[in-house]
């Protein structure tokens, strides 16, 4: 179980430094020229101001400041997905939208399981917030924050990514970026709809998918409802690393039987105020972490399977929004609460064949357990802004939180020895979690500073309480124990515009994250089943400090930004051999660490070229040490990545076509175990998709459109790099089909 690392050469980290300066370098200095060169090739845009130049109107984020900002003068690293990416995409969830942006990247596999990784950080330091109120909850493992596919994508509006820290505005948990989900409300008078059919060959995927909303005077209501159901996936036949597979191969557990519906509704009291009401369920059935059976390539490895039979999740969130109050404290007013219930049950079943049992026996392990959860939460966030001086944007609130956890385990372990009757051994019905609870309360204040015409400062704070709490439980002989973290942190951000179409970005953040539940409390065997970990109650939070430059240029014709960041983890929450054993694995244990350091580069452009056609690209540089253990892997995501497009869109949008490439470089220094199947080294992988739609009727407001994709056209065997451990690897060639009305 001894981590193994190979630390990147001097001059491998020197290469990819000069690559990407060079890169940056020749971007910023010649694409605004190939733009003006463009420009003159076309009718330009008339301007009725005379020598002011045309406003150019990019995209909108409100996640990053808390009010609604133009992308290219946000002092954030932000990325915006609206909702006709999002169509085009066909995408399982949102995570599946993250493989060729800039500084991000997936773990998990299949339909329902992936969820995103940013800046090499997953799980517990990834926030994840639908319509700005947290999906986190506290009874996740460390590297498996909450699955984004609780909001099903058809009702999804646009996804809004934060790459850095955001604590002051959302607590804890946002060290390495946030993800806010952001879902569709209704639009125009009326009554509207739509329904979509997608068809995907690797896994005989059917999802049918229908919604219907209208607004009437000061009512307004929309809903959306889907089913779904795929099987498991067969991964082509080829070489990953050492593994090599002769024949497709089944990817068991990446399958899923799921619906999910969302109701909302909304109304105007007055013409500036409004309350509203949310419902949404999500039931998924037959899923799993997904993996192979190690006798298709290293028979000599366990077999292990993860399994979750299912998941119910149910929410209710009401709110009342306010706007032009024009009152001594507020302008605008928001006041959100909402409630939880998230239901799942996990099975683990771990097979260890061919164990010498005496002369001549040979036999095998069976580890069969089941964990149920119950977790409830219960939120709610108090918001207001106000304009002050005539420079000055004020947001200021409290948020609270409160996790409380419930679950029953059970476990098994059986001999087999052929033609020997087996000992008997009592199964074990002992919690690895006593009933707990999370509580959490913060209260922020952030201005947003307009210094001149071309210059604009946010400053940011906020304090925060979280405590957790064990409590009697049946099964568990413990003293309650309660344990408190108390924590500050702030922000500043500028942003100065050089030219109207060039601005520089400098960020400096301090973050944290409170420990959760299963981190302080957990006690018995992992989930992969190849370890057992020991409860820490005294784990201290974690915190960050993170440093962003970058320059953003945005013409007609051109997008380019590239960011530089450096992020410090103190106190970083890592799992580490106690030296022991129990029950047969080896102990392990979460503990802090001084010191996690992560840097990178984050380059990406498009060009708009004449006739509809325009290329794009991405370029990503990743390291991450423990500073005081070099030895010490801490690396979970790729080293460097290379994306590419070409998109022709047909001027009336009758048709589109794309075709992308995305590289990821060998990775040497990853998070392996010894004996890893893969190998001490990632190998690099090139993953080529082709995608397209067309419109086949359009009269008015009532469209049908027909989506195809073609993904690993290749037909390439591999892994994305978190998944590569444990080994998981991705679907071979696939076709998809997505059929989709409106009205």
């Amino acid at each position: 179980m001894k981590p193994v690392r190979q630390l990147p050469s001097m001059g491998s980290w020197w290469r990819a430094s000069v690559r990407a300066v060079l890169w940056s370098t020749l971007m910023i200095l010649l694409v605004p020229t190939l733009g003006r060169a463009q420009a003159s090739s076309q009718d330009t845009i008339p301007d009725s101001t005379g020598d002011r130049a045309p406003v150019l109107l990019g995209p909108v984020t409100v996640t990053a400041t808390r009010t609604a900002k133009d992308v290219f003068l946000t002092p954030n690293p932000v990325d915006v997905l609206d909702r006709l990416a999002i169509s085009r995409r066909l995408s399982n969830n949102v995570s599946d939208l993250f493989r060729d942006l800039a500084g991000l990247d997936v773990a998990g596999v299949g339909v329902n399981q992936v969820r995103p990784i940013i800046r090499g950080q997953r799980g517990q330091r990834i926030l994840v917030l639908e319509d700005g109120m947290r999906l986190n909850n506290s009874r996740r493992q460390q590297d498996f924050g909450e699955i984004p596919a609780l909001i099903d994508v058809t009702s999804v509006e646009r996804v809004e990514v934060v790459r850095g820290p955001a604590s002051v505005l959302y607590g804890s948990d946002a060290i390495g970026g946030v993800v806010n989900i952001i879902t569709r409300t209704p639009e125009g008078e009326g009554l509207h709809g739509g329904a979509s059919y997608r068809y995907s060959t690797h896994d005989t995927q059917s999802k049918a998918t229908g919604t219907l909303s209208g607004r009437f005077g000061a009512f307004s209501f929309i809903g959306t409802g889907s089913y779904r159901n795929a099987d498991p996936y067969d991964a082509p036949s080829g070489q990953f690393g050492a593994i090599r597979l002769a024949d497709e191969t089944p990817v068991f557990g990446t399958g899923v039987q799921d619906e999910s519906l969302d109701l909302y509704a909304a109304y105007e009291v007055a013409r500036t105020h409004r309350v509203f009401a949310k419902y949404e369920r999500y039931r998924a059935d037959t899923t799993g972490f997904g993996y192979v059976d190690p006798a298709a390539y290293a028979p000599e490895l366990p077999a292990i399977q993860i399994d979750y039979p299912f998941q119910r999740f149910d929410k209710v969130t009401v709110g009342y929004q306010a706007s032009d109050l024009n009152t001594p404290l507020a302008d605008r007013l928001d006041v959100i609460g909402y409630y939880q219930d998230n239901d799942r049950r996990f099975n683990l079943d771990v097979l260890v064949s061919d164990i010498p049992f005496g002369p001549g026996l040979m036999g095998d392990i069976r580890t069969t357990s089941t964990n149920f959860t119950d977790l409830t939460t219960f939120g709610t966030r108090v918001e207001a802004t106000k304009f002050v001086a005539g420079r000055v944007l004020l947001t200021y609130g409290a948020d609270f939180f409160r996790d409380d956890s419930e679950n029953t385990d059970s476990s098994l372990v059986e001999i087999i020895i052929p033609g020997v009757p087996a000992p008997p051994i009592p199964p074990s019905t002992t919690p690895q979690v006593p009933f707990a609870s999370l509580r959490s309360i913060g209260v922020f204040a952030q201005g947003d500073i307009q210094l001149t015409t071309r210059a604009s400062l946010i400053l940011g704070v906020r304090y925060q309480d979280v405590r957790a709490r064990t409590e009697s439980t049946p099964g568990l002989d413990v003293t309650p124990l309660t344990d408190t973290d108390r924590t500050v942190v702030a922000a500043a951000n500028g942003l100065y515009q050089l030219t109207d179409n060039l601005a520089a970005v400098v960020a400096v953040g301090r973050a944290f994250r409170s420990p959760n539940l299963v981190e302080r409390f957990f006690n018995g065997p992992t989930p992969e089943g190849l370890a057992f970990q020991q409860a820490n109650p005294n784990l201290e939070p974690e915190t960050s400090l993170n440093l962003d430059f970058g320059l953003r240029y945005r013409d007609r014709l051109v997008d380019l930004e590239g960011f530089v960041f450096r992020n410090e983890i103190r106190d970083g929450i890592r799992i580490a051999s106690t030296g022991d054993s129990v029950q047969g694995l080896p102990a392990f244990q979460n503990i802090n660490v001084g010191k996690l350091r992560f840097w990178g580069v984050e380059l990406q452009g498009t060009v708009r070229l004449p006739r509809g056609f325009s290329v794009g690209g991405t370029y990503t540089y990743l390291d991450s040490k423990d500073v005081l253990d070099e030895n010490n892997p801490v690396g979970d995501s790729f080293d460097e990545k290379i994306t590419g497009r070409v998109r022709y869109n047909h001027p009336s949008d009758r048709f589109w076509l794309e075709y992308g490439v995305r590289h990821n470089g060998e990775r040497k220094d990853a998070e392996l175990l010894i004996g890893n199947p893969v190998g001490d080294v990632l190998p690099s992988f090139t993953v080529h998709d082709i995608r397209s739609g067309v419109t086949v009727f359009r009269r008015g407001a009532h469209t049908h459109r027909l989506g195809v994709t073609v993904v690993n056209l290749t037909d390439e065997l591999y892994a994305e790099f978190a998944n590569a451990g444990f080994f998981r690897p991705e679907p071979g060639r696939s076709l998809l089909l997505n059929w989709e009305m409106s009205f």
